[in-house]
């Protein structure tokens, strides 16, 4: 057994527990591992959920509700390589749901975290020739979702 000894530690205001549990319903392989709660001394209320441990797909991850001092945002984003169409279409209604939509495949969740739903083909479809790597790239950046044909489309020119 392999130990994960880098673990992405997500900043939430008050909504850990929430996201964690959304996230853990819309993959496979996932689960909450542990809770912990704020005792007498905390940025919490005593009692209220302080971290959760949870995993998505096997991967390990931590949520603190550690207060209104820190914001999610794009610098940092969880990226999901999808073989199929459907599993694009899947994840972006799901995860964008309440959230916000952006250019090739990005989006933000209800909860501020952002994600890139992307076709786990395209970094073939961008290397070697540079002309099918420029016809990949320009047909991508007209998208919002990811369009799996379309960039075929425009890999075969």
């Amino acid at each position: 057994m392999t130990i994960q000894t880098i673990t992405p530690f997500l900043w939430y205001d008050a909504d850990a527990e929430d996201a964690a549990r959304f996230y853990v319903s819309i993959f496979g392989n996932s689960r909450i591992t542990h809770l912990s709660r704020y005792g007498d001394a905390g940025a919490g209320p005593k009692g209220s959920v302080m971290v959760v441990g949870f995993e998505l797909e096997g991967q390990r991850f931590t949520a603190l509700n550690g207060g209104p001092a820190f914001k999610l945002s794009e610098a940092f984003s969880l990226l999901v390589d999808c073989t199929e169409q459907a599993d694009i279409d899947r994840l972006w209604t799901a995860l964008g749901e309440g959230g916000s939509y952006n250019v090739c495949g990005w989006l933000k969740d209800r909860f501020g975290l952002s994600w890139q739903i992307n076709y786990a083909g395209l970094p073939a479809l961008l290397t070697g020739d540079p002309g099918k790597a420029e016809r990949v790239m320009g047909a991508m950046m007209a998208m919002t979702k990811i369009d799996v044909q379309a960039l075929k489309d425009a890999a075969a020119g």
